[in-house]
């Protein structure tokens, strides 16, 4: 794959620190993740936006999401491997998938803040110093009112000029998901200075805290 980009640090260990104390999921151990069943009465979206660290940060920051895993989507199960899935050849796409229960956050506020904090929806192919196939804006819908709301939203954003240029996401039917290596897990908080998360990921999860202020999680403890 290409390697992430290291860029100079824009924020200080002491505002990381406080951005990830306070967004912090409940996670569980690295090695669960994959094999966990999903808890009763939960349902399931897979989003793609660029880099999976930062979409798994956001997304698991979030009030009502019981997890947020990284992983790939749009392939086959026999190239879902980092290495290859970097190739950009295999079409599949980094993404997440959350686990949430909709009596606590809707479908609908989940791509809000797919949208507006977790990527740019007008970046083709690409986020920001990530570019390929593997880094697209694309919702995998699971059933057709997903589709359905999905639709409505791009309609929505796009009638009301939110974005400078066009909306690029795709929709693509979700056949299945595959987890990322475990070493991705939880990546953002383990690795909060990696100047590759202060520059890309630590921004995110303070604007997310800005503009959907009351779909934040409250302080949690981080499980390393």
């Amino acid at each position: 794959m290409n390697p992430r980009s290291r860029r100079s640090t824009l924020l200080g260990g002491a505002l990381a620190a406080l951005l990830l104390a306070v967004c912090a999921p409940a996670w569980l151990p690295l090695a669960a993740v994959a094999d966990a069943p999903p808890p009763a009465g939960t349902e399931r979206a897979v989003l793609a936006g660029g880099c999976f660290w930062g979409m798994e940060a956001v997304f698991g920051s979030l009030r009502g999401v019981v997890r947020a895993t990284p992983g790939f989507a749009g392939g086959s199960a026999a190239s879902a491997h980092y290495e290859i899935v970097s190739t950009g050849t295999t079409h599949h796409a980094e993404s997440v998938e959350i686990l949430y229960d909709p009596r606590v956050i809707s479908y609908q506020q989940l791509l809000q803040v797919y949208f507006r904090v977790a990527h740019d929806p007008t970046e083709l192919d690409r986020q920001g110093p990530d570019s390929g196939t593997q880094y697209r804006s694309t919702i995998f819908f699971a059933n057709a009112a997903q589709r359905a709301t999905a639709q409505t939203t791009i309609a929505q954003l796009t009638a009301q000029h939110v974005f400078g240029a066009p909306i690029v996401t795709t929709l693509e039917p979700l056949t299945a998901f595959y987890p990322a290596e475990a070493y991705h897990l939880h990546y953002v908080a383990r690795h909060p200075d990696d100047p590759y998360v202060v520059e890309n990921d630590l921004p995110k999860l303070a604007h997310l805290r800005t503009a959907f202020p009351a779909l934040v999680k409250p302080q949690q403890a981080a499980v390393r």
